[in-house]
């Protein structure tokens, strides 16, 4: 009965501040602050600055803003449009042509940027009025923009997967090895959607491309070697264990800007914007990790988190039941609150529940990605969503209505990773593990 009314009071105070509009990181910081008041005969002061300034100080976090601040020199220079440039001349032969451009594009700079907003807006500026252009039907250029740049949640490097690893303690490195099969899959299936659009609606398909000669293509190439170069000294330098997350994040920052001021779009001006773009976007995740922590360590003096694992496993749920149960109640509480919000506003009463029922916390990992990755497209909080009404100053319900059918794509993501777990444990399981 106790953790009944405890339960009560902290979604009574969580709801009440969140409607304020507080900021999400002081909302829960508020909610720990009257848990300890009320639950608990230890000063709440004592605590908050304790276990506020263990969260923020961990090592495994400084992977977080030099990660960010890659994504953000690659969006504000040229190396994203040359990206670009270098995919047309082999995705124009395709079924569906050049709409694949968005599926290639978002894979290719989510694994330099880890951030769905940077996918969606560096991919966006560039493929919109491109394909608007050569004539390809509007609800198709949005629904498979919107979708396909939900991967820079999951392919690594993923912001996601850092603040899951930290709220759990669990490897960097290994959550990125397991994110990789997964989310190409993902990638998959957009572009099979667009197959399937191309063979059966042909009245939407515009002109064919024209020809381009072998040289040409391979001349148009040579632009996406500089991103790809840099994805794989980041990516590979971890899963070959020679560098940890954090190290290799400062080395995909300091290609990034070698790369940048080589091709001659790196001033004053653009390091400056990456910088401060950066640090605005590392204080809020940073902010949001504070409070959570201070929750956590509320809620665990109450002795919430253990008796709902003690209810879960008194009810036998089998793991499939209960990977359901969670995948409905992420999907709705991703349309209030954005994807970093509900992993660490959640992992404190789902971390027991899962361990309970012997689920593999690497595989939860990414289970929790491609739901939270449906956050981004849901109404009414949907960040992308409001990101590409900016963009293409189309309504929200009309980008929701063209997204739909990838969010369908993502629960099919999630009934394959039921199926085939392997896809996400095969590779942090068989590969050589990072210092």
């Amino acid at each position: 009965m106790s953790e009944l009314y405890a339960t009560v009071i902290f979604l009574l105070v969580l709801f009440a501040l969140l409607g304020s509009s507080v900021w999400i990181g002081l909302a829960l910081m508020g909610v720990a602050w009257v848990g300890m008041e009320l639950f608990t005969s230890r000063p709440a002061g004592d605590a908050m600055i304790t276990t506020i300034w263990t969260g923020a100080s961990s090592w495994t976090l400084t992977a977080l803003p030099l990660f960010i601040w890659m994504g953000e020199i690659l969006y504000r220079t040229r190396l994203s449009q040359d990206m670009f440039r270098g995919l047309v001349p082999w995705m124009r032969w395709l079924p569906g042509g050049l709409l694949h451009t968005n599926i290639a594009g978002c894979t290719i700079f989510a694994a330099v940027s880890g951030s769905s907003a940077a996918t969606l807006t560096t991919v966006g500026k560039m493929s919109i009025p491109e394909l608007r252009k050569r004539g390809y039907p509007e609800h198709m250029i949005i629904g498979t923009l919107a979708g396909a740049a939900t991967l820079g949640l999951m392919i690594p490097p993923s912001l996601t997967l850092i603040v899951y690893g930290v709220a759990i303690n669990e490897s960097i490195t290994k959550l990125f090895m397991a994110g990789i099969i997964p989310g190409l899959v993902l990638a998959g299936l957009f572009t099979l959607y667009i197959f399937g659009w191309h063979f059966f609606s042909k009245g939407d398909r515009p002109e064919p491309e024209p020809s381009m000669s072998l040289g040409t293509m391979l001349s148009e190439s040579k632009f996406l070697i500089p991103v790809l170069m840099l994805v794989t000294v980041v990516i590979g330098s971890m899963y070959m264990g020679l560098a940890t997350a954090t190290e290799a994040a400062a080395v995909g920052v300091i290609g990034s800007l070698s790369l940048a001021a080589m091709q001659r779009s790196l001033n004053w001006g653009t390091f400056s914007a990456s910088l401060m773009g950066a640090t605005r976007t590392s204080a809020m995740i940073a902010l949001i990790l504070m409070g959570a922590s201070f929750l956590s360590l509320a809620m665990g003096f109450t002795g919430l988190p253990r008796a709902l694992a003690a209810w879960i496993d008194g009810m036998e749920l089998s793991p499939v039941v209960l990977i359901a149960a969670l995948t409905v109640f992420y999907v709705v509480l991703g349309m209030f609150l954005d994807g970093i919000s509900s992993v660490v506003l959640t992992m404190a009463i789902v971390e027991p529940m899962i361990r309970q029922a012997g689920i593999d916390v690497i595989w939860f990992g990414i289970f929790i990605v491609v739901v939270v990755e449906m956050a981004q497209v849901t109404p009414p909080i949907g960040f992308n969503l409001f990101v590409l009404q900016g963009m293409t100053k189309h309504e929200i319900s009309y980008i929701s209505k063209t997204a739909l059918p990838m969010v369908g794509l993502m629960l099919l993501m999630v009934v394959i990773l039921v199926a085939w777990p392997e896809l996400a444990t095969w590779l942090p399981d068989n590969i050589r593990k990072g210092p």
